[in-house]
């Protein structure tokens, strides 16, 4: 029988840096791509996980801008993989009630890939389960320069001031306009990076660094993150008073 993390507090959204598919495989004698495709069967169980426990979004980050300077072997193995999972898993993602989302500049994605992704966010755009939002040729500073770019086009087509910009207009030219901001960030593999990933919407977000490998980390692992997460105090930047040594601000 799954064990359940308690109900109260949960994080609405989670984000995952999905790190040390490399390390897994190279452990074993493997070339990376075994590492990448045991991560496939990683993200199904904590998709799995996710929608049983009533998590509201997942963000995985599945493919960075940067990325693409990889050995153009292992890119190509990639896609190629990504293809094959979009395939195989959307059915199954359908059945689960999950809406599968995409944010980054697709336009670099080859047009096989970035047809299977689109028909698979069209298939399950009415699903009212988890959001499994896949974070895909995604940069945060590529993210953050196109909303400027938009609230730009905004200010010379005269439907915007500049004195009109504020956070709420920033947010709502990210691609995760609609989403709220994650919760709590983890990643895996021990790395303690950002690694360009949602810089604007993890101003507030708890950080866990696992040393776990990805291919490793199974619901145990998401579940101590998640109690790990709910006896945190958040406080959004505001100061408490504290009995034993006074306030603090965060």
């Amino acid at each position: 029988m799954h064990q359940h993390p308690e109900p109260n507090n949960l994080p609405r959204h989670i984000a995952i840096i999905m790190d040390g598919n490399g390390r897994w495989a190279k452990k074993r004698g493997l070339p990376r791509v075994a590492g990448h495709r045991a991560g496939v069967h990683t993200v199904r169980r904590v998709v799995k996980a996710c929608g049983e426990w009533g998590i509201k979004v997942l963000t995985l980050y599945t493919f960075s801008t940067e990325n693409w300077k990889r050995p153009m072997e292992e890119v190509s193995a990639l896609m190629s993989l990504l293809l094959e999972t979009l395939r195989k898993e959307t059915d199954d993602l359908h059945k689960k009630n999950v809406r599968m989302r995409v944010m980054g500049n697709l336009e670099k994605i080859p047009d096989r890939v970035r047809n299977n992704v689109h028909e698979a966010v069209e298939r399950t755009r009415d699903n009212t389960g988890l959001i499994l939002n896949l974070a895909l040729n995604y940069g945060a500073r590529e993210e953050i320069v196109r909303a400027v770019q938009s609230i730009g086009r905004e200010i010379r087509n005269g439907t915007l001031r500049p004195d009109e910009i504020d956070q709420a207009v920033l947010s709502r030219s990210m691609y995760t306009q609609d989403l709220p901001d994650p919760d709590l960030l983890i990643r895996t593999s021990g790395e303690y990076r950002i690694s360009n990933f949602l810089l604007w919407q993890i101003a507030y977000t708890e950080l866990y660094v696992t040393s776990v490998l990805w291919p490793d980390f199974g619901r145990k692992d998401l579940q101590k993150a998640i109690e790990n997460f709910r006896r945190r105090e958040r406080r959004f930047g505001s100061v408490i008073e504290r009995a034993d040594d006074g306030p603090l601000e965060r």
